[in-house]
This record gives structure tokens, C-alpha cells and sequence, in this order.
């Protein structure tokens, strides 16, 4: 049975004050403009506290609270931020007391090691897989993995046995290298890597021994790191895949030895949400506790403005 052309009455329609309505968008935490001269401090307080925005204060006051209560901070770092130019960015952090400690991939690794010795990395990999040069520079491959083999063989993890070949050879360019600085500095450094997905692994000095040895070790270094951060902060900067696998283990092994973690503060810090990071990072670590973020944003923009804002807050308060 069709139903008639008929309209439906409004006249009975219940409506109530808009002032007793509960609304998430309220005037008191609207966007204050900036004034000119205001710095990093003012652009911080004039962000709108909502959505993102709010995420991010809530953020740079967890790193403050963890560097001063001892809580600790870990960053994992991802191949991306090296080649963006942010070393000297993390840098200036570890001396601050930012840093605890310090889990990358292989690829960051080998980034950090090239920038060492010659201040400069990432080669354009379109133009050299053709010729067969993709991945063959002599130095990388022939050294780190020397370093590696020979620190693994003295019971080393692969990022102290690369930090020690730093320190004692001294390459020009140590000074904006992170691991050459955490070397200096006794900040720990764990790599995580899976053979076959880095370059040096191409070389003939690649020892699958050494690799698989000192990457294990640095898994069981960082699951201590992670089992101390109980009311610290883990950010997750530029790895899609291996270090969000490799901190959801540490949080479950944390977790069969009776460790809580409950005041833990996790971070997905990347310019696109992708699944790993923001299920194994910010979710299933910090189920219960709302203390999970993902801001999403260009590294070379949003490590330098997180810094800089970790920095004034912690320097006024």
C-alpha cells in the first residue's frame, strides 16, 4: 500500500534553552591570536583547548612531568626524522634532560652513522637502483657492520657497540649525531631491526650472527626501559611497523612481570595515522587510562615546536 504526500507536523516540536544544552565548542577555550613578540610560550596558551590542540598541551605537559618527576621520557625514533633534519633538535633535548633513552630502527641507524661521518645521508634511491649503486657506499656498510660485529662479539647491544666506535673515532661530524651523543652523554640506545630491510645487510661484512644477537639484546635493554616508565613518556616518531611491534611487546612483558604502567604516557608523533602506531602505540598500551595521543603533522614542523614548547613550559613553572 503506497503511503500519501503528506507532511509531518512541527507544530508539537519539543525545544529547549541553548544555554542549557551541553556544548563542546565554548567560548573560554576558543584560539587567542598572537601578539608579535609573544614567543613559543604565547603561541602555546593562545592554541584553541580542544581536539589536537589540546593533545598537544596535554602532551608537552606529560614530558614535563615525567623529566621532573624521574618518570622518564623514551623516544622512538624513525629513519624520517634523521633525514629531516632533526638531529640537532633531539640533540639539544638529551642535554636538557628530555631524553632517557632512545629506540630506533636500522634504517636510523645507518642515517645517524652517515650523518657522523660525512654530515650528510639519504641518497636518491630512483636514481641509483638502476646502475646498481643503491646502497653500496663502502664506508656504511664496511665499517657499521664491522662495529657491529666487533661490539655484539664484546657483549654489546648493536647501539652501544655503534655508540663506543664513535667515541673512540671521533668523526667529523659527532657533534649532530644522536648516537655518537648518547655515547657521550650515557644515554642507552637499543636497535631493532629485520634482516634484509637496511642496506648494510647487502654488504659482505653483514654478520647475521652479530645482527640477530645485538638486536636481541637491545629488545631485552628496551623492555627495561619501558618497564620503567610506570609515569613516563614513550613518543613513537616516524616507525609505521617495527617499533610499535617492538613497544607492544615490551608492554606485555612489562605487564607478565605485574608492572602496571597505569601512569603511562604513550605518543604517536607522524604526518599520517596508520594502523600500527596508533593500535599498538596509542591504544592498546594505554586502555583505561585516556593517556594515548597521535598528532598528526609533518616531523620537520612538529618535533621543533613540541621542543621548543617543552622547553618554556618546563623553564617557567
Amino acid at each position: 500500500m503506497p503511503f500519501p504526500y503528506e507532511e509531518f507536523d512541527l507544530s508539537d516540536v519539543r525545544t529547549y534553552p541553548l544555554k542549557s544544552r551541553a556544548s563542546k565548542a565554548r567560548a573560554e577555550d576558543f584560539a587567542r591570536p598572537c601578539e608579535a613578540g609573544g614567543g613559543i610560550g604565547h603561541l602555546i596558551e593562545s592554541l584553541p583547548n580542544m581536539l589536537a590542540a589540546a593533545d598537544f598541551r596535554a602532551v608537552v605537559g606529560a614530558i614535563v612531568d615525567a623529566k621532573r618527576s624521574g618518570g622518564g621520557v623514551l623516544w622512538g625514533i624513525g629513519a624520517h626524522v634523521i633525514k629531516t633534519g632533526l638531529g640537532p633538535v633531539l640533540i639539544d633535548l638529551m642535554q636538557r634532560d628530555f631524553v632517557s633513552a632512545i629506540a630506533t630502527n636500522g634504517a636510523t641507524l645507518i642515517h645517524d652513522f652517515e650523518v657522523a661521518l660525512v654530515g650528510a645521508t639519504s641518497e636518491d634511491v630512483d636514481e641509483a637502483i638502476g646502475p646498481g649503486r643503491f646502497g653500496m657506499a663502502d664506508e656504511t656498510g664496511r665499517l657499521l657492520n664491522g662495529a657491529i660485529t666487533e661490539g655484539v662479539h664484546a657483549g654489546l647491544g648493536i647501539g652501544q657497540a655503534v655508540g663506543r666506535f664513535l667515541a673512540a673515532n671521533e668523526p667529523k661530524f659527532a657533534s649532530i649525531s644522536l648516537l655518537a651523543t648518547a655515547a657521550r652523554l650515557d644515554i642507552p640506545v637499543t636497535v631493532h631491526v629485520a634482516i634484509g630491510t637496511d642496506v648494510i645487510h647487502m654488504h659482505p661484512a653483514a654478520s647475521g650472527a652479530a645482527l640477530g644477537e645485538g638486536s636481541l639484546r637491545d629488545f631485552r635493554y628496551f623492555v627495561a626501559n619501558v618497564a620503567r616508565l610506570e609515569q613516563g613518556v614513550y613518543l613513537n616518531c616516524g616507525s609505521a611497523v617495527v617499533l610499535p611491534e617492538v613497544f607492544l611487546k615490551a608492554v606485555a612483558l612489562a605487564h607478565n612481570r605485574g608492572i602496571a604502567l597505569a601512569g603511562l604516557t604513550t605518543v604517536d608523533l607522524d604526518f599520517a595515522r596508520m594502523y600500527r602506531p596508533y593500535t599498538n602505540v596509542v591504544k592498546r598500551p594505554t586502555a583505561g587510562t585516556r593517556r594515548g595521543y597521535s598528532i598528526v603533522g609533518h616531523h620537520e614542523l612538529m618535533i621543533p615546536l613540541l621542543a621548543a614548547a617543552v622547553i618554556e613550559v618546563d623553564s617557567k613553572t
